[in-house]
């Protein structure tokens, strides 16, 4: 009778675990999505790569924008000249000071800067589906680190149901030993098999503690219960791998990303064949300038003597200074004809970068292509496993209740009975392993599809706009100052 309740308390923790949680600050999937949105360190980082890459569009604009620059110059100058037969030796100095403002403007430079701007411009777009794609995957590691502490604490408390069973199981072969009913034989295989219960705990919990590290890295916090997590449907995921497969090559994040790569490479092209062309600069400058010179002649002796300008005699120092006023402008006009076939090499180098960029569209189409029809099939598996183990378990139940109760009125042996239950368990803890397939490839398959997004999920965390920090700082001229004050 006791073994009996033993059995239905197994069976009755088994029905909870693969059904619905019902604690009240038991953590959600989409709260976990949420939190790793906003906490996780990759992407955190990509954002932050983002917005390094706008300053790209100012720093391409500033080849058409003036440079300003302050100019200060100070010189002195002494010299001594010695002189023979009596003529009076020669002492100068000069002293110079002077400052002014330079303006260098280019007026044209071979569609260089435009070019360069419209590069600029496609790095940026190329950046943000980059970002894109980073959060979909974050996202989808996300899910998987969730479903992972969920089955592994499922696991890990079906071992130790398990394991209370089988102490349950050597208990009773040991007092049916005892009153002559069993054989030492029976007691060994229930002892054999509470020991390897035991051991396959203490590895249940291992992996428990290894998933929940994992989830703590992506997601920012440790986990709480967890509640059931559920798969994706509704308008997200096409309704055909066909559909899948088309919605992909038309919104994938990856994809685009290197569309836009190969329009920054065009540009680029663009850019280097602009460096072949004339260039016209214009170059401004005001400056005033304030000099001092004073001149002394001494006689032979070197000693001070009257004003006079006979040979020999020292004369009183000459002072002179004068402060002059000046504006410069420059227009200078430049015709490339031979630059060592530097140029030549750096368009056919763009060229061949344009080249690759265009291979790389078509490589990440075909990942793309085969990274859905993976997460089809591995979703549809997933389903289809669901229903099967699920009827395994229900089957196993019933089969170890029979071998139960065959075992009391003895046609069974205990053997039959450990091999019943070992049934059960490998049953649940597929059917536990189903259930998170089941959910994580759902969010898989909208990660290959490229539709996994904060917004459509619609998760409760502010969302990052890509776009809010280019505006701020495309058509910047000044400061230093990030748009968030640093």
């Amino acid at each position: 009778m006791r073994l009996n309740l033993v059995v239905k308390h197994l069976l009755a923790a088994g029905t909870l675990l693969a059904g619905t949680w019902s604690a009240a600050d038991a953590e959600t999937l989409n709260g976990a999505l949420a939190r790793a949105y906003r906490n996780n360190q990759s992407l955190n980082i990509a954002r932050t790569q983002l917005r390094a890459t706008d300053e790209n569009v100012p720093q391409a604009k500033s080849g058409l924008r003036p440079f300003v620059s302050g100019v200060g110059t100070l010189t002195g100058q002494q010299s001594y000249t010695a002189s023979g037969d009596g003529i009076a030796d020669d002492h100068t100095r000069a002293n110079s000071a002077g400052f002014g403002i330079q303006l260098n403007q280019t007026l044209f430079d071979g569609f260089q800067t435009p070019n360069n701007v419209r590069s600029a411009e496609a790095q940026v777009k190329a950046a943000q589906q980059n970002l894109a794609n980073t959060e979909q995957n974050t996202l989808t590691d996300t899910v998987s680190a969730y479903m992972n502490v969920l089955r592994d604490r499922q696991i890990a408390t079906l071992r130790r149901q398990n394991l209370a069973f089988l102490e349950e199981q050597v208990r009773a072969s040991q007092a049916r030993f005892d009153v002559g009913e069993g054989t030492r034989t029976d007691v060994a295989q229930a002892e054999s098999q509470r020991a390897l219960a035991t051991a396959l705990l203490n590895s249940a919990l291992s992996q428990v503690a290894s998933s929940e590290a994992t989830y703590f890295q992506i997601i920012g916090d440790a986990p709480r219960d967890l509640a059931p997590g559920k798969s994706l449907g509704g308008s997200i995921l096409p309704v055909s791998v066909g559909q899948a497969a088309n919605v992909s090559q038309r919104e994938h994040p990856a994809i685009l990303a290197t569309l836009y790569a190969v329009d920054a490479a065009a540009y680029q092209v663009k850019s280097q064949e602009g460096q072949a062309l004339p260039q016209l600069s214009l170059q401004a400058q005001v400056q005033n300038q304030y000099q001092l010179q004073d001149s002394t002649n001494t006689g032979p002796t070197g000693r001070p003597s009257v004003p006079s300008d006979l040979p020999g005699v020292r004369r009183t120092p000459d002072v002179l200074t004068s402060n002059e006023l000046s504006a410069t402008v420059t227009a200078q006009l430049t015709i490339p004809i031979y630059q060592g076939g530097l140029v030549a090499s750096q368009v056919r180098q763009a060229k061949e970068t344009l080249g690759q960029r265009q291979i790389e569209v078509d490589q990440t189409r075909d990942q793309v292509r085969a990274a859905v029809t993976t997460a089809w099939a591995a979703r549809e598996a997933a389903r289809a496993n669901v229903t099967g183990y699920d009827a395994q378990v229900r089957a196993a139940r019933l089969a170890l209740n029979g071998v139960i109760e065959e075992r009391n009125v003895g046609q069974r042996t205990t053997l039959d009975v450990l091999n019943a239950q070992a049934d059960v368990i490998t049953a649940q803890i597929l059917l536990v392993g189903a259930q998170r397939d089941e959910v994580v490839t759902s969010y898989t398959l909208a990660s290959a599809v490229g539709r996994l997004s904060a917004d459509r999920l619609k998760l409760k965390a502010p969302i990052y706009d890509a776009n809010e920090h280019y505006k701020a700082v495309k058509n910047k001229w000044s400061g230093r100052r990030t748009p968030d004050g640093r």
